[in-house]
């Protein structure tokens, strides 16, 4: 379990900081050169989604979703300096548990 959990927040990080250096260039005006570690980091993501012991890989990204959005909350704080409001909160909370009963429900034979 905290293999899984390492694994989708690294995962997190790495898919918001790309998706991050396409918003930078294409709507704060950064440098084109931000593309290329927002591709690495892209590509970085995915390979590390990939390392998480499942046997379906719809439900695997379905359970990281959860976490992506908590990392997008924490992303909000943390890198773009803006306090997430309740709604955030509550929203993520119910993400996470949702994440949670995809990924640890008992699965039937």
């Amino acid at each position: 379990m905290a293999k899984t959990y390492t694994l989708y927040a690294l995962a997190a990080l790495l898919e918001i900081a790309g998706c991050f250096a396409v918003w930078g260039w294409l709507r704060l005006e950064k440098p084109v050169w931000w593309l290329a570690p927002g591709v690495i980091s892209l590509v970085l993501f995915a390979w590390l989604l990939a390392l998480v012991e499942s046997e379906a890989a719809g439900r695997t990204y379905a359970a990281y979703g959860g976490i992506y959005i908590l990392a997008s909350i924490l992303w909000l704080m943390a890198v773009e300096g803006r306090v997430p409001d309740r709604w955030d909160v509550a929203g993520a909370g119910l993400c996470l548990i949702g994440s949670a009963v995809i990924l640890f429900g008992p699965r039937g034979a």
